[in-house]
């Protein structure tokens, strides 16, 4: 499998949330790198000074030229410190509140779910049989504002889509969590949980692909289909371990009789950039070794290892190839 080009830096905007952010944080750099710059030359001059006469008593340095310009000079940096914080202060408030973007009737609505340590991620329409659910992977149309909606089913996680956002914490027990996205331009971005949620914190993250509008359109309807069935002798083989093993205690296919929610959504797995949480590609080999072992490649996941033959993996493998 070729490499994915990733974008996951909140220096590199690609939407007008993150720019907004890109912008404040390079006003800030600017500000306080003049400000440590004049510090320094400060500092230098204070080592380096000599006076022309040092005064006998504090009474006659009290009132010499020399200590009422420093004085002032005190004085007058204490007064634009006051005026730089201020300001500075402002301008956090003001791009925080625009980052806070009221709902637009053209938004798409998404729904995120964070758990240890994975991402249910529900489109959702005015029509229910229209909605879409996947996992750790989220498809945006280039251009069009996405209003997520977050929510947490155990522990408080943390979304974060350094490209095109800033963080946004999910909270047990609170639903008005919402955070806007926008990208710009197509692409692959990266997200993260950023706000440590248990032993595979740093292995919980997810993609988000920014599609042409047309085809992020294509993207939604196949994903609102059914699994298709398998059509050869290994793969049906591998349907049949699906549907009588525990696999089917946890993930769900449409078109079968799997319905659980307990794990994620598998109706078009093979079609994802990346599985466990965007943890190993999503290829034969890794699926297999995620289906064979997942404690191996995520200590502590909650989904087990399963005790397969080889004969038995190599179908239920097959099964899984086929759900694009």
């Amino acid at each position: 499998m070729m490499a994915l080009l990733v974008e996951s830096s909140s220096l590199n905007p690609a939407g007008p949330f993150a720019q907004r952010i890109d912008s404040l944080w390079w006003i800030y750099f600017a500000v306080l790198i003049t400000v440590f710059v004049l510090v320094l030359a400060t500092a230098a001059v204070a080592l380096f000074h000599r006076r022309d006469r040092i005064d006998s008593t504090p009474e006659m340095a009290l009132h010499s030229g020399t200590d009422q310009k420093i004085m002032k000079w005190v004085l007058s940096a204490t007064l634009a410190t006051t005026v730089i914080l201020f300001v500075m202060l402002i301008l956090s408030v003001l791009t925080g509140h625009s980052l806070s973007a009221a709902d637009s009737p053209e938004a798409l609505h998404i729904k995120v779910t964070g758990s240890q340590w994975w991402w249910n991620i529900d489109y959702q329409f005015p029509v229910p049989s229209q909605n879409v659910t996947t996992a750790n992977e989220i498809h945006i149309p280039v251009g069009r504002p996405v209003m997520v909606h977050l929510v947490s089913t155990d522990v408080i996680h943390s979304f974060w889509i350094p490209s095109l956002n800033g963080k946004r914490d999910l909270i047990p027990g609170k639903e008005n969590l919402d955070i806007p996205l926008q990208a710009d331009r197509p692409g692959i971005y990266r997200g993260q949980c950023a706000e440590f949620c248990g032993y595979e914190h740093a292995k919980m993250a997810f993609l988000v692909v920014a599609q042409d509008p047309e085809e992020f359109d294509r993207w939604l309807e196949e994903q609102r289909q059914p699994a298709p069935q398998p059509e050869n002798e290994q793969s049906r083989r591998g349907q049949q371990l699906f549907m009588t093993r525990t696999c089917v205690l946890c993930h769900s296919i449409h078109g079968t009789d799997a319905a659980a929610s307990v794990a994620p959504d598998l109706t078009h797995v093979a079609s994802r950039l990346r599985l466990a949480a965007a943890t190993v590609p999503n290829d034969p080999q890794h699926l297999r070794d995620w289906v064979q072992n997942a404690q191996h490649i995520k200590p502590g996941v909650k989904m087990p290892s399963h005790p397969f033959s080889s004969d038995e993996l190599d179908a239920l493998v097959a099964y899984l190839e086929t759900l694009k």
